[in-house]
Protein backbone atom coordinates (compact mmCIF):
# COMPACT_ATOMS: atom_id res chain seq x y z
CA UNK A 1 0.00 0.00 0.00
CA UNK A 2 3.15 2.22 0.73
CA UNK A 3 4.32 2.11 -2.72
CA UNK A 4 0.58 2.81 -4.22
CA UNK A 5 0.01 5.91 -2.31
CA UNK A 6 3.87 7.23 -2.63
CA UNK A 7 3.86 6.68 -6.43
CA UNK A 8 0.33 7.79 -6.95
CA UNK A 9 1.15 11.04 -4.65
CA UNK A 10 4.20 11.78 -6.64
CA UNK A 11 2.39 11.66 -9.88
CA UNK A 12 -0.13 14.24 -8.88
CA UNK A 13 2.51 16.54 -7.34
CA UNK A 14 4.23 16.54 -10.69
CA UNK A 15 1.38 17.75 -12.32
CA UNK A 16 -0.38 19.46 -9.75
CA UNK A 17 2.22 20.37 -6.81
CA UNK A 18 3.81 23.31 -5.74
CA UNK A 19 7.02 24.37 -7.17
CA UNK A 20 7.73 27.69 -6.83
CA UNK A 21 7.31 28.66 -3.42
CA UNK A 22 10.50 31.05 -1.71
CA UNK A 23 12.56 28.60 -0.30
CA UNK A 24 11.64 25.93 -2.92
CA UNK A 25 13.78 28.25 -5.08
CA UNK A 26 17.06 27.63 -3.28
CA UNK A 27 16.01 24.84 -0.97
CA UNK A 28 19.61 25.27 1.20
CA UNK A 29 19.09 23.66 4.82
CA UNK A 30 19.09 27.50 6.31
CA UNK A 31 16.05 28.50 3.73
CA UNK A 32 14.04 25.08 4.36
CA UNK A 33 15.03 25.44 8.74
CA UNK A 34 13.66 29.41 8.39
CA UNK A 35 10.48 28.33 6.15
CA UNK A 36 9.71 25.50 8.54
CA UNK A 37 9.76 27.05 11.68
CA UNK A 38 7.38 29.93 9.88
CA UNK A 39 5.20 27.44 8.42
CA UNK A 40 4.57 25.66 11.89
CA UNK A 41 0.82 26.76 12.85
CA UNK A 42 1.03 29.64 9.43
CA UNK A 43 -0.56 29.34 5.98
CA UNK A 44 1.98 29.68 3.02
CA UNK A 45 -0.11 32.76 1.86
CA UNK A 46 0.85 34.61 5.05
CA UNK A 47 4.41 33.39 5.48
CA UNK A 48 5.80 34.19 1.60
CA UNK A 49 5.95 38.28 2.82
CA UNK A 50 7.82 37.57 5.79
CA UNK A 51 10.10 35.11 4.81
CA UNK A 52 11.67 36.96 1.76
CA UNK A 53 11.75 40.04 4.34
CA UNK A 54 13.76 37.83 6.59
CA UNK A 55 16.12 36.77 3.71
CA UNK A 56 16.75 40.05 2.27
CA UNK A 57 17.74 41.30 5.78
CA UNK A 58 19.27 37.67 7.04
CA UNK A 59 20.24 35.80 3.89
CA UNK A 60 22.34 33.51 5.66
CA UNK A 61 22.91 31.53 8.98
CA UNK A 62 25.79 33.91 10.17
CA UNK A 63 24.12 37.30 9.98
CA UNK A 64 21.14 35.47 11.86
CA UNK A 65 23.32 34.60 14.50
CA UNK A 66 24.70 38.00 14.86
CA UNK A 67 21.96 39.85 14.49
CA UNK A 68 20.23 41.79 17.86
CA UNK A 69 17.01 39.98 19.39
CA UNK A 70 15.14 43.34 18.41
CA UNK A 71 15.92 43.17 14.57
CA UNK A 72 14.65 39.61 14.33
CA UNK A 73 11.36 40.32 16.47
CA UNK A 74 11.02 43.29 14.12
CA UNK A 75 10.61 41.20 11.24
CA UNK A 76 8.15 38.84 12.74
CA UNK A 77 6.05 41.26 13.98
CA UNK A 78 2.50 39.99 13.29
CA UNK A 79 3.69 36.65 12.51
CA UNK A 80 2.68 35.82 15.89
CA UNK A 81 4.06 32.63 18.05
CA UNK A 82 7.35 35.03 19.17
CA UNK A 83 8.83 32.36 20.68
CA UNK A 84 9.59 30.93 17.50
CA UNK A 85 11.77 33.86 16.38
CA UNK A 86 13.85 33.64 19.70
CA UNK A 87 14.04 29.82 19.01
CA UNK A 88 15.25 30.62 15.57
CA UNK A 89 18.46 32.85 16.89
CA UNK A 90 19.32 31.25 19.65
CA UNK A 91 19.52 27.84 17.62
CA UNK A 92 21.68 30.16 14.95
CA UNK A 93 24.49 31.11 17.61
CA UNK A 94 24.34 27.61 18.92
CA UNK A 95 25.14 26.25 15.60
CA UNK A 96 28.24 28.65 14.86
CA UNK A 97 29.50 28.01 18.12
CA UNK A 98 29.25 23.98 17.88
CA UNK A 99 28.47 22.84 14.95
CA UNK A 100 30.66 25.18 12.55
CA UNK A 101 27.94 27.17 11.06
CA UNK A 102 26.20 24.39 9.20
CA UNK A 103 23.15 22.90 10.75
CA UNK A 104 23.29 18.96 11.88
CA UNK A 105 22.61 16.29 9.25
CA UNK A 106 22.35 13.97 11.78
CA UNK A 107 18.80 14.09 13.07
CA UNK A 108 19.36 13.93 16.70
CA UNK A 109 21.82 16.59 16.68
CA UNK A 110 19.16 18.80 14.62
CA UNK A 111 16.57 18.05 16.87
CA UNK A 112 18.24 19.29 20.26
CA UNK A 113 18.71 22.91 19.00
CA UNK A 114 16.18 25.52 20.13
CA UNK A 115 12.26 25.01 18.35
CA UNK A 116 13.32 22.20 16.15
CA UNK A 117 11.11 19.16 16.89
CA UNK A 118 11.09 15.91 15.30
CA UNK A 119 8.76 16.87 12.36
CA UNK A 120 10.38 19.96 11.60
CA UNK A 121 13.88 18.04 12.23
CA UNK A 122 12.70 15.46 9.30
CA UNK A 123 11.14 18.40 7.05
CA UNK A 124 14.82 20.15 7.26
CA UNK A 125 16.71 16.98 6.08
CA UNK A 126 14.32 15.29 3.82
CA UNK A 127 13.65 18.48 1.76
CA UNK A 128 16.65 20.06 1.78
CA UNK A 129 19.31 16.79 1.05
CA UNK A 130 16.71 14.08 0.43
CA UNK A 131 17.37 11.97 3.21
CA UNK A 132 14.51 9.50 4.56
CA UNK A 133 12.52 11.37 7.25
CA UNK A 134 9.02 10.96 8.07
CA UNK A 135 7.32 13.79 8.63
CA UNK A 136 4.09 14.83 10.76
CA UNK A 137 2.85 18.33 10.30
CA UNK A 138 -1.13 19.23 10.71
CA UNK A 139 -1.63 18.80 7.05
CA UNK A 140 0.46 15.41 6.81
CA UNK A 141 -1.76 14.06 10.19
CA UNK A 142 -5.20 15.16 8.10
CA UNK A 143 -4.11 13.18 5.40
CA UNK A 144 -2.94 9.85 7.30
CA UNK A 145 -6.17 10.11 9.57
CA UNK A 146 -8.81 10.04 7.33
CA UNK A 147 -6.86 7.60 4.52
CA UNK A 148 -6.31 5.26 7.50
CA UNK A 149 -9.74 6.47 9.19
CA UNK A 150 -7.62 6.73 12.60
CA UNK A 151 -9.75 7.48 15.32
CA UNK A 152 -9.63 10.60 17.90
CA UNK A 153 -7.89 13.54 18.27
CA UNK A 154 -4.20 13.76 16.91
CA UNK A 155 -2.77 15.76 19.97
CA UNK A 156 -3.17 12.63 22.00
CA UNK A 157 -0.12 10.71 22.22
CA UNK A 158 -1.29 7.24 21.64
CA UNK A 159 -3.37 9.04 18.15
CA UNK A 160 -0.02 10.63 17.53
CA UNK A 161 1.90 7.91 17.87
CA UNK A 162 -0.10 5.84 15.44
CA UNK A 163 0.17 8.97 12.82
CA UNK A 164 4.34 8.66 13.31
CA UNK A 165 4.35 4.74 12.51
CA UNK A 166 2.08 5.63 9.35
CA UNK A 167 3.89 8.40 8.15
CA UNK A 168 7.26 6.18 9.07
CA UNK A 169 5.65 3.11 6.52
CA UNK A 170 4.61 5.31 3.46
CA UNK A 171 7.82 7.19 3.24
CA UNK A 172 9.71 6.29 0.37
CA UNK A 173 13.10 5.11 -0.01
CA UNK A 174 13.71 7.69 -3.20
CA UNK A 175 12.47 11.20 -4.30
CA UNK A 176 11.66 11.88 -0.30
CA UNK A 177 12.19 15.72 -1.07
CA UNK A 178 9.19 15.54 -3.79
CA UNK A 179 7.24 13.00 -1.51
CA UNK A 180 7.30 15.32 1.54
CA UNK A 181 6.65 18.72 -0.05
CA UNK A 182 3.44 16.30 -2.11
CA UNK A 183 1.87 15.13 1.44
CA UNK A 184 2.23 18.66 2.78
CA UNK A 185 0.28 20.28 -0.21
CA UNK A 186 -1.84 17.49 -0.40
CA UNK A 187 -3.30 18.68 2.69
CA UNK A 188 -3.01 22.02 2.24
CA UNK A 189 -4.89 22.37 -1.45
CA UNK A 190 -7.27 19.36 -1.68
CA UNK A 191 -7.45 17.23 2.25
CA UNK A 192 -8.22 20.43 3.90
CA UNK A 193 -9.77 21.02 7.10
CA UNK A 194 -13.48 21.83 5.80
CA UNK A 195 -14.97 20.66 2.22
CA UNK A 196 -12.09 18.50 1.23
CA UNK A 197 -11.85 18.33 -2.83
CA UNK A 198 -12.21 13.98 -2.86
CA UNK A 199 -12.89 13.92 -6.29
CA UNK A 200 -9.40 15.68 -6.95
CA UNK A 201 -7.47 13.44 -4.99
CA UNK A 202 -4.97 11.10 -5.93
CA UNK A 203 -5.54 9.08 -2.72
CA UNK A 204 -9.49 9.11 -2.71
CA UNK A 205 -9.98 5.27 -4.37
CA UNK A 206 -8.46 4.02 -1.21
CA UNK A 207 -9.55 5.82 1.34
CA UNK A 208 -11.15 4.84 3.97
CA UNK A 209 -12.73 8.24 5.59
CA UNK A 210 -14.19 8.77 1.68
CA UNK A 211 -15.55 5.13 1.82
CA UNK A 212 -17.45 5.68 4.96
CA UNK A 213 -18.41 9.34 4.13
CA UNK A 214 -16.69 10.86 7.08
CA UNK A 215 -14.47 12.86 5.65
CA UNK A 216 -15.67 16.09 7.44
CA UNK A 217 -15.23 13.74 10.89
CA UNK A 218 -11.72 12.93 10.48
CA UNK A 219 -9.47 13.75 12.22
CA UNK A 220 -11.41 14.41 15.29
CA UNK A 221 -11.17 17.96 16.27
CA UNK A 222 -9.24 19.41 19.56
CA UNK A 223 -11.91 18.48 22.52
CA UNK A 224 -13.75 22.03 23.02
CA UNK A 225 -13.28 24.48 25.76
CA UNK A 226 -14.38 27.65 26.20
CA UNK A 227 -11.22 30.00 26.35
CA UNK A 228 -11.14 32.06 29.43
CA UNK A 229 -11.11 36.47 28.64
CA UNK A 230 -8.36 37.98 30.45
CA UNK A 231 -8.19 41.89 30.45
CA UNK A 232 -5.58 44.03 30.57
CA UNK A 233 -5.12 47.82 30.81
CA UNK A 234 -2.47 49.87 28.68
CA UNK A 235 -0.86 52.98 29.19
CA UNK A 236 -0.06 55.14 26.05
CA UNK A 237 1.48 57.69 27.41
CA UNK A 238 2.86 60.25 24.97
CA UNK A 239 4.89 63.31 24.70
CA UNK A 240 4.57 64.69 21.27
CA UNK A 241 4.92 62.47 19.31
CA UNK A 242 6.94 59.89 21.13
CA UNK A 243 5.05 57.24 23.37
CA UNK A 244 6.54 55.32 26.13
CA UNK A 245 7.31 51.53 25.29
CA UNK A 246 8.43 49.10 27.64
CA UNK A 247 10.29 45.33 27.00
CA UNK A 248 7.89 42.41 27.95
CA UNK A 249 9.25 39.82 29.93
CA UNK A 250 11.02 36.86 27.76
CA UNK A 251 8.76 34.66 29.26
CA UNK A 252 4.60 34.63 28.44
CA UNK A 253 2.93 36.61 26.06
CA UNK A 254 5.08 38.68 23.57
CA UNK A 255 7.78 37.96 25.18
CA UNK A 256 10.99 40.05 24.20
CA UNK A 257 8.54 42.62 22.30
CA UNK A 258 7.99 45.97 23.38
CA UNK A 259 4.83 47.05 24.12
CA UNK A 260 2.97 49.92 26.39
CA UNK A 261 3.03 49.43 30.30
CA UNK A 262 0.29 47.70 31.88
CA UNK A 263 -1.63 49.67 34.67
CA UNK A 264 -2.53 47.33 37.16
CA UNK A 265 -5.76 45.92 38.44
CA UNK A 266 -7.24 48.45 41.20
CA UNK A 267 -4.46 51.21 40.18
CA UNK A 268 -5.44 54.70 39.28
CA UNK A 269 -3.70 56.08 36.29
CA UNK A 270 -1.98 59.24 37.43
CA UNK A 271 -1.50 57.84 40.99
CA UNK A 272 0.64 54.66 39.57
CA UNK A 273 2.12 56.95 36.97
CA UNK A 274 3.20 58.94 39.62
CA UNK A 275 4.54 56.40 41.78
CA UNK A 276 5.82 53.50 39.62
CA UNK A 277 7.52 55.77 36.60
CA UNK A 278 7.97 59.38 38.45
CA UNK A 279 5.66 60.48 35.52
CA UNK A 280 2.96 63.33 35.96
CA UNK A 281 0.04 62.83 33.45
CA UNK A 282 -2.17 65.01 31.93
CA UNK A 283 -6.22 64.09 31.55
CA UNK A 284 -6.51 60.52 30.19
CA UNK A 285 -9.14 59.20 27.44
CA UNK A 286 -9.96 55.96 26.80
CA UNK A 287 -9.58 54.28 23.39
CA UNK A 288 -12.33 51.14 22.09
CA UNK A 289 -11.20 48.33 23.64
CA UNK A 290 -8.86 45.84 21.41
CA UNK A 291 -9.51 42.04 21.32
CA UNK A 292 -6.64 40.30 20.66
CA UNK A 293 -7.00 36.19 20.67
CA UNK A 294 -3.98 33.46 22.08
CA UNK A 295 -4.14 29.87 21.72
CA UNK A 296 -5.60 29.16 25.70
CA UNK A 297 -7.22 32.48 26.34
CA UNK A 298 -8.73 35.64 24.56
CA UNK A 299 -7.19 38.99 25.62
CA UNK A 300 -9.33 42.71 25.75
CA UNK A 301 -6.84 45.53 25.79
CA UNK A 302 -8.47 48.58 27.13
CA UNK A 303 -6.32 51.38 26.06
CA UNK A 304 -5.89 54.18 28.35
CA UNK A 305 -3.90 57.22 26.80
CA UNK A 306 -2.96 60.18 28.18
CA UNK A 307 -0.46 62.81 27.73
CA UNK A 308 2.97 63.08 29.61
CA UNK A 309 2.74 66.80 31.78
CA UNK A 310 6.21 66.30 33.83
CA UNK A 311 9.33 64.40 34.21
CA UNK A 312 9.69 62.22 31.27
CA UNK A 313 13.30 61.39 31.66
CA UNK A 314 12.67 59.73 34.71
CA UNK A 315 10.14 56.78 33.18
CA UNK A 316 13.64 55.00 32.18
CA UNK A 317 15.54 55.06 35.11
CA UNK A 318 14.01 52.31 36.70
CA UNK A 319 12.22 48.96 36.42
CA UNK A 320 11.97 47.54 32.79
CA UNK A 321 14.15 48.64 30.00
CA UNK A 322 12.13 51.57 28.29
CA UNK A 323 12.00 53.42 25.28
CA UNK A 324 10.57 56.84 23.80
CA UNK A 325 9.48 55.48 20.66
CA UNK A 326 9.04 57.91 17.84
CA UNK A 327 5.97 57.49 15.70
CA UNK A 328 7.11 59.57 13.44
CA UNK A 329 10.00 57.98 12.79
CA UNK A 330 10.37 54.45 13.99
CA UNK A 331 12.90 52.12 14.40
CA UNK A 332 13.11 48.69 14.21
CA UNK A 333 11.83 46.45 17.27
CA UNK A 334 9.41 43.95 17.73
CA UNK A 335 6.22 44.92 18.56
CA UNK A 336 3.44 42.85 18.92
CA UNK A 337 0.52 43.12 16.37
CA UNK A 338 -2.03 44.88 18.74
CA UNK A 339 0.40 47.25 19.56
CA UNK A 340 1.12 47.67 16.25
CA UNK A 341 -2.45 48.85 15.58
CA UNK A 342 -2.47 51.02 18.60
CA UNK A 343 0.40 53.13 17.40
CA UNK A 344 -1.07 53.64 13.88
CA UNK A 345 -4.06 55.21 15.63
CA UNK A 346 -1.28 57.75 16.98
CA UNK A 347 1.13 57.79 13.49
CA UNK A 348 -2.18 58.88 12.05
CA UNK A 349 -4.28 61.31 14.65
CA UNK A 350 -7.20 59.40 14.02
CA UNK A 351 -8.45 58.61 17.90
CA UNK A 352 -11.95 57.45 18.59
CA UNK A 353 -14.10 59.42 20.49
CA UNK A 354 -13.68 58.98 23.93
CA UNK A 355 -16.80 56.62 26.09
CA UNK A 356 -15.65 58.06 29.37
CA UNK A 357 -13.33 60.38 30.59
CA UNK A 358 -11.36 59.53 33.88
CA UNK A 359 -10.41 62.85 35.94
CA UNK A 360 -6.82 63.35 36.79
CA UNK A 361 -6.03 63.17 40.45
CA UNK A 362 -3.42 64.52 42.38
CA UNK A 363 -1.76 61.77 44.97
Amino acid sequence: MSDSLAGRLLAWWRAHGRKDLPWQRDPSPYRVWVSEIMLQQTQVATVIPYFERFMARFPDLPSLAGAGEDEVLHLWSGLGYYARARNLRRAAQEVIARHGGELPRDIDTLRALPGIGRSTAGAILALAHGDRHPILDGNVKRVLARFHAVEGWPGRSPVERKLWALAERHTPCHEVAAYTQAMMDLGATLCTRTRPQCTSCPLATDCRARAEGRQEELPAPRPRRVRPLKKSRMLILTDGPSVLLERRPPAGIWGGLWSFPELPEGEEAAAWCRRALGLGIGEVEPWAPVRHGFTHFELEIQPLHAPVRENRATALLEGPARVWYNTRSPDARGLAAPVQRLLGRLSRKARPEPTNRINRRTP
